[in-house]
């Protein structure tokens, strides 16, 4: 048989967020940088991300990553990010899973007992340590993007929630960060549809009160995710927190999330909660954990920021295809309400 398509993925799991990895399927993308590529994908070729993440072949819960020959000359290759409905500057569990991926298949040769290597994710270049022994990946650190606070305890009016106050942040992605505790939550997984409900009206309500744009990258704006922070303890281990992240249009991350846990990381420094070179253990919902870190302080556009670290674990599922045959009525999938919380039934 003629397939119209066939790509090529590595299945992954994160600390329990689902990935996959294209390593077939997709030559290229028009663009110069990982950024450029990844809106390109968004504006012109969508169609991509529909078929892979849309059912009957993806879900909502899902994100995958495809992996693209980078003209940066410390890259061994770029990454462009597809979540469920959005393609970000920058994920941590994403780039923990296509590290992993990249080492198990051979693409970037393994040295034990560390691989070092550079991916240019859409927001910029992230270096990598790989943890590695007998002929596997057992961790990854990255060091992310320069992160940083937009603002402060901001006063947001929520429809059903009140005035309540939000910390702003960029950790490769933007953030609205608030107090589990003060809403109500425990972060237990049996609250999952109260928070991701609230949780996608505190970032519609913060998105439109609480303008944000990267002050070196205009596209790069907006409220993306809200952050469910739960209270800071400091124990045998150092400091350890519990969160959880809404991804729109509405789920749980289930990793810590590390663009999340970035982000909290530059709240907790703006507000004197810890210092560079101290760990930070930050736990999800399910109870996986990401282990953070201040690497080190720097200025973006004159604003106080951090290069933070974050270090987990990815495991391989699979190894499949995906294919569209030509009489297929569905090439670029559909999206039902039941699951997939939009308005309209259709993609």
């Amino acid at each position: 048989m003629q397939f119209s398509r066939m790509i090529t993925v590595v299945g992954m799991h994160t600390e329990g967020e689902l990935n996959e990895v294209i390593t077939g399927g997709v030559l290229d993308v028009p663009g110069r940088t990982m950024f450029e590529k990844a809106r390109h994908l968004e504006s012109k070729a969508d169609e991509l991300r529909q078929f892979l993440l849309h059912e009957p072949r993806g879900k909502v819960t899902q994100c995958v990553n495809l992996v693209l020959p980078s003209s940066n000359p410390e890259a061994v290759a770029g990454f462009i990010i597809m979540e469920s409905a959005s393609y970000p500057p920058m994920s941590g569990s994403n780039t923990i899973c296509t590290a992993t991926a990249l080492l198990a298949t051979g693409m970037v040769p393994m040295v034990e007992p560390v691989t070092e290597f550079v991916l240019e994710a859409p927001g910029g270049l992230i270096r990598v340590k790989a943890a590695c022994a007998g002929g596997r990946c057992e961790s990854i650190t990255l060091r992310n993007v320069p992160c940083f606070v937009f603002g402060l305890d901001q006063p947001v009016e929520v429809a059903g929630l009140g005035p309540i106050n939000v910390d702003v942040a960029y950790g490769g992605m933007i953030y609205a960060l608030v107090d589990a505790k003060a809403l109500g939550f425990g972060l237990d997984p049996s609250e999952a549809k109260d928070l991701v409900a609230v949780g996608e009206r505190i970032k519609a309500a913060a998105a439109e009160q609480c303008p944000a744009v990267h002050p070196e990258n205009a596209e790069i704006h907006t409220i993306n995710q809200t952050l469910f922070a739960g209270p800071v303890e400091r124990g045998e281990r150092g400091l350890t927190a519990r969160n959880t992240v809404v991804v729109s249009p509405g789920r749980l991350d289930r990793s810590p999330c590390g663009t999340g846990t970035s982000a909290r990381l530059a709240v907790m420094h703006a507000r004197g909660q810890i210092a560079v070179g101290e760990t930070f253990i930050h736990r999800s919902i399910i109870d996986s954990e990401f282990v953070g870190r201040i690497e080190e302080t720097l200025e973006v556009a004159g604003r106080p920021a951090i290069v933070p670290s974050i270090t987990g674990r990815a495991w391989l599922t699979a190894f499949h295809q995906y294919v569209l045959d030509p009489t297929d009525p569905f090439p670029t999938g559909y999206r039902i309400g039941d699951t997939w919380p939009v308005e309209g039934s259709h993609g």
